[in-house]
């Protein structure tokens, strides 16, 4: 008895590494050819996985029936063959379905991530225009080419900005969409805006998610800023620490800000967009105290 069940513990372990050898040659045949399948429809690599596999699996029987005793003795060599062909189809059939719903359920999620994204994005280009157009406004009267050209800065403002919904956008960037709205709003506020930018050279092309740090700038001087008589300088920061890049805008606070509610929307929306790209590894901080008002945040640098 302990010789047949020595002999049945023996089989199980060549049956069981027969099926590994399969399975581990078909996933590093099909990962060395990721590149070139790549290229096709969702059905022709399909079948060309299933038939990679199938492939795999009788070369991998052939060579089992000839040089294994044990698997000789399991009945004819077209049984043997037979039998792991039909059970690779199956089960290579139903993991394609699973990865099909997977991959099904995570398009479905992008996209609902990003028509949430398109949304909160939208929330912000109101804000800031209709800021914008009251500082031209506040330009007409007294000053009506100071105006005309704040109108054409702000025209190639939106157009910056609408462009980059198409592409990837950069902290270089955002750094251009700040410099054009700055441009603006200097031409209302003169000498009382100053605005320091301390970032190293190398971070313009780090990714940043648009409409990210003009946001921050605006409400620097929207609530800031504009609001104290005397004025004051905005200190804008960028660093790296690790694979993070962090942002802190710093700005002179009034005691008692006139406006608040829109300054609120802005901040919520930018920590909700940071939660949708980053998850928990995008943060939002804010400190008011000693007369200074200051937002940082910080988002990893993925690859």
């Amino acid at each position: 008895m302990a010789g047949v069940g020595e002999t049945e513990g023996n089989t199980l372990a060549v049956y069981s590494l027969f099926v590994q050898w399969v399975v581990l040659l078909s996933a590093a045949v099909l990962c060395t050819l990721r590149r070139f399948i790549n290229s096709f429809g969702l059905a022709v690599v399909s079948i060309f996985c299933l038939l990679v596999v199938l492939v795999v699996t009788g070369l991998s029987s052939l060579f089992a029936w000839h040089l294994l005793p044990m698997v000789g003795s399991s009945g004819s060599e077209l049984w043997w063959m037979t039998r792991n062909l039909l059970i690779a189809a199956v089960l290579t059939g139903i993991a394609m379905r699973y990865f099909y719903l997977q991959h099904q359920l995570l398009v479905q999620k992008q996209l609902e991530l990003r028509s949430r994204l398109d949304s909160l994005r939208s929330k912000i280009r109101p804000h800031f225009l209709f800021n914008t157009l009251n500082s031209i406004a506040s330009l007409i009267a007294s000053r009506p080419d100071a105006a005309e050209r704040a109108v054409e800065d702000l025209s190639e403002l939106l157009r910056v900005s609408l462009n980059e919904n198409t592409r990837p956008t950069s902290v270089a960037d955002e750094k251009r969409l700040c410099d054009l709205y700055l441009a603006i709003e200097k031409m209302r506020l003169g000498n009382k805006l100053q605005v320091v930018w301390e970032m190293d050279s190398t971070l313009a092309e780090k990714p940043m998610p648009s409409l990210l740090l003009q946001p921050l700038v605006e409400n620097a001087v929207y609530h800031g800023v504009a609001q104290m008589e005397e004025g004051g300088t905005i200190f804008v920061h960028l660093d790296t620490v690790g694979n993070t890049l962090v942002v802190r805008v710093e700005n002179p606070a009034p005691e008692r800000p006139a406006r608040t509610d829109g300054h609120k929307i802005a901040m919520e929306n930018i920590r909700q967009r940071l939660q949708v790209l980053y998850g928990n590894q995008g943060t939002l901080q804010i400190v008011n105290a000693d007369g200074l008002y200051r937002v940082e945040l910080s988002y990893p640098l993925w690859d």
